[in-house]
């Protein structure tokens, strides 16, 4: 079995020798295609179905190398071996028809220490990562929401509050007393109403900047899969993004559709 810092070695030699020839490295190197195959099996694993294609969301690829020496780190992590599986990644999926953000983009990591035993050499991070919040403070006209599917109290809601409640009743009780109350509720007994949890979401509108985010309020199952479990998605220009419960929330823009389980809400701002 040849020893892993030899295939380094070899790995790193051939990206040094032929750092203008991405096919004669694809051609000559096997562990580019093992890397390639490990990174494609993880981008499948985190896609889901939209309206009958397949979507990776997320624009950031991070690939992680173990026992790299410190000597040939910054060839690994150089420009173009990023380059390279970017090029690599984008054809794959386009070859399988897969929906993906147009500033995909992959990082290389290294560590020089060796993986363990039972520990892979290879390991592969996916990352939404928001670009530069653009200047809201001047956009014209009130947030609005539109319900699209699903049936509510309300077909259209204003934002006029700080913050905003959305859930399947308009109060919500527990065994201690009132939790809260919800301005756009879907109390009808339907099948895309009964997707929607009781304390579903909320909206914080910063009446400053004219920013308005979205939180995940619902309670995820233990043990139980995270993105299964997560209930809240926005789609943006053809592509959806969960939304998992955390501090910070999601930024909403003009023309986000908001889906909570198999409710509908779209997103504007009102002249």
């Amino acid at each position: 079995m040849v020893a892993i810092s030899d295939v380094f070695e070899k790995l790193g030699k051939a990206i040094f020798e032929s750092p203008f020839s991405a096919s004669r490295l694809s051609e000559e190197v096997p562990e580019m295609a093992e890397i390639r195959l490990v990174v494609l099996d993880t981008i499948k694993s985190k896609s889901h179905r939209v309206s009958g294609k397949m979507v990776f969301p997320f624009n950031v690829v991070r690939i992680h190398l173990s026992g790299i020496p410190e000597k040939q780190a910054e060839t690994f992590e150089s420009g173009f071996l990023c380059k390279y599986f970017e090029e690599e990644l984008r054809a794959g999926l386009a070859r399988s028809s897969y929906r993906f953000p147009e500033d995909l983009r992959v990082e290389m990591q290294t560590s020089p220490v060796m993986p363990g035993p039972k520990e892979s050499w290879i390991q592969v991070e996916t990352e939404i990562v928001a670009a530069p919040p653009r200047e809201v403070s001047n956009a014209k006209g009130t947030p609005s929401l539109m319900v699209m599917q699903g049936s509510a109290n309300l077909a259209e809601l204003q934002l006029t509050k700080i913050r905003t409640n959305i859930g399947r009743s308009i109060d919500v009780y527990k065994s201690e007393g009132p939790s809260r109350r919800n301005d756009l509720a879907f109390e009808e007994d339907t099948e895309i109403n009964r997707t929607v949890s009781r304390e579903h979401a909320h909206l914080m509108w910063d009446q400053r900047t004219g920013e308005v985010r979205i939180f995940n309020d619902r309670w995820y199952k233990l043990g139980a899969d995270s993105e299964a479990n997560c209930g809240i998605w926005i789609v943006r220009e053809g592509l959806s993004q969960p939304i998992h419960r955390n501090a910070r929330g999601v930024a909403l823009r003009p023309g986000d559709e908001v889906h909570l389980g198999r409710a509908i809400v779209g997103f504007a701002l009102k002249s």
